[in-house]
């Protein structure tokens, strides 16, 4: 197995097995066929696409319609794992949101999500060693796996920055004088069938160096440990397990080139670069 691997696994899916899902005159996501046939009780649906009703003219009225559709849909199992976070949807990034849609049913829509993922690393006479966190064994997603120093989804109303800083305590007990230095280094991108529908995510990378002696410490139950590794041994669980959570992976494989610890001479280097963004 190889970081093309791991790139490949987030980038699986069969465009023909969805319908483009359209709101005020955007393409906003993708419904499977089957749910695109039980959606013509609620939208306007043709062999070709599924469509919020143009009377919908605001968001706040796009928003009321896909709460009512999403419930129903919840009573029939059809969306599970509610949240109670409203994501924002957007014809494009930093347009204002055409409506906002709850989280568990962003990728039964097909809605592109957005989150923060940040790689807590300390730079050691070795090298770089990365903060891996381990998710809670309760967790409703991906419980025990392993995760980056601090992640989560762009809710509606907050800003990156803030969301970073708020993730950074929740997760990891990182006080927001610290969480404030972390850079923003870029985007990762990747379109994934996730079963109950499609991810056609980006997630914001930031890197933090972390002071030798700051511990993290999870304050929300949602992370059971962390763990300070050598970058090679994240490296080789990226590359060899699936131990990670799959969008974790590419946003270590993104760190190893940033920061110059994948090699460039590997056959494989332009290729992982480019999957980077898919």
């Amino acid at each position: 197995m190889s970081f093309l691997d791991r790139i490949a696994e987030c980038n699986r899916h069969d465009p023909a097995a969805y319908r483009p899902f359209h709101a005020a005159g955007r393409r906003v996501g993708a419904v499977r066929h089957a749910l695109a046939e039980r959606l013509r009780e609620f939208l306007d649906v043709t062999d070709d696409r599924v469509s919020l009703p143009e009377t919908l003219a605001t968001p706040a009225a796009r928003s009321a319609a896909l709460d009512r559709i999403v419930r129903r849909l919840e009573a029939e199992g059809l969306v599970q794992g509610r949240r109670d976070e409203a994501y924002p949807v957007l014809a494009a990034w930093g347009a204002p949101p055409l409506f906002e849609i709850e989280r568990a049913a962003a990728p039964v829509f097909g809605i592109r999500s957005y989150g923060v993922h940040m790689t807590g690393y300390v730079r050691k006479a070795d090298g770089i060693h990365i903060w891996v966190a381990r998710r809670a064994r309760d967790k409703p997603t991906y419980p025990g796996m392993l995760d980056n120093t601090v992640a989560g989804g762009q809710p509606a109303g907050l800003g990156l920055r803030e969301n970073l800083v708020k993730e950074c305590w929740e997760e990891a007990g990182i006080p927001a004088a610290l969480a404030s230095r972390a850079i923003c280094v870029g985007a990762i991108s990747y379109t994934m069938d996730a079963g109950d529908g499609l991810k056609p995510d980006v997630q914001f990378c930031f890197d933090l160096e972390m002071p030798a002696d700051f511990e993290p410490k999870n304050t929300d139950g949602e992370t059971e440990a962390f763990y300070l590794w050598p970058w090679r041994e994240v490296a080789r669980i990226v590359a060899d397990t699936n131990e990670f959570k799959y969008n974790c992976n590419l946003v270590l494989v993104d760190f190893f080139v940033r920061h110059g610890l994948a090699d460039p001479a590997d056959p494989d280097y332009l290729a992982i670069v480019k999957g980077l963004r898919g």
